[in-house]
């Protein structure tokens, strides 16, 4: 079989299918949806205490890993923000807002949570910065299969506690109202491309979950219209490098001068480095 180009992996319907580097489908082969996580998805981003957030790192990728993905959910990465040194950012995704009801349930209301729930919110003071989302196209979310996460003892062994390596980069683009779907078509066909390059993965692309929050005792940002991207650059360097070159591309440049941005909320751009336990991103 023909190995796909690892930076931007398959297309289908006139929209890029994202992927792992590690599958190995011919181009014109999109992955069956069961390789595709979560049809609903939280990116939670934590203020902890200062100096603490080694300390939330090994509790999770200890505890609350197998634990919620035994409830139900997908434990998709979590990472170190490089920029904020008290900041925890982490993925996680549901089967539906059903799925995501139950799971939580289980979870919250069970042996682990429980038992490690004081020492976990003792790093924290807060944990409600959560954004619901939904992939932008079909078959925009996570690709994970073939993806392994080291088991929990051997963890600290690859520990990236100094942010070497890859990294990922969330960028948050806040959308007018009843933009979303307008959008997601349009950076598919038009932007998408243009950030093909070597070092850079695109992961999913990700729109607001307009739904009801069906977990009510864990809070969202249910006014938001957003539109998130997700990618993979070899390094931080690479990233950057990424960044001046499609500065300086005219299409690029007119791509965002068009866009349905809401001039009130400024792109957020969250440059993350993966735990060792994280499944994407490493």
């Amino acid at each position: 079989m023909t190995k796909p180009d690892n930076r931007f992996v398959y297309k289908q319907d006139d929209h890029p299918v994202f992927g792992d580097q590690r599958m190995n489908l011919p181009l014109n082969v999109a992955p069956m949806a069961a390789t595709l996580a979560s049809p609903v998805v939280e990116l939670r981003q934590y203020t902890l205490r200062p100096g603490r957030r080694e300390t939330l790192i090994a509790l999770f990728d200890r505890e609350f890993i197998e634990g919620q993905e035994a409830a139900g959910m997908t434990i998709i990465g979590q990472f170190r923000d490089l920029d904020r040194p008290d900041m925890f950012v982490w993925l996680r995704g549901f089967d539906s807002m059903a799925a995501r009801k139950e799971a939580l349930a289980a979870f919250y209301d069970g042996p682990i949570w429980a038992a490690h729930r004081d020492a976990a919110n003792a790093t924290m003071i807060d944990s409600d910065d959560v954004l619901l989302l939904k992939p932008a196209w079909p078959s925009a979310g996570f690709g994970l299969s073939g993806l392994q996460r080291p088991a929990p003892a051997e963890h600290k062994i690859s520990s990236n506690q100094n942010g070497l390596g890859g990294i990922v980069v969330i960028r948050i683009h806040h959308l007018r109202s009843g933009a979303g779907a307008e959008f997601a078509s349009r950076f598919a066909a038009e932007a998408a491309p243009m950030m093909k390059a070597p070092g850079v993965r695109l992961l999913a692309a990700f729109v607001t979950e307009h739904a009801e929050n069906s977990f009510p005792r864990l809070p969202v940002r249910a006014s938001e219209n957003i539109f998130m991207s997700v990618a993979r650059f070899d390094s931080a360097e690479a990233h950057a490098s990424h960044e001046a070159a499609l500065a300086g591309v005219p299409a690029w440049r007119a791509f965002w001068r068009a866009a349905q941005l809401d001039p009130a909320k400024p792109t957020e751009t969250l440059r993350l480095s993966p735990t060792s336990r994280s499944l994407v991103g490493r």
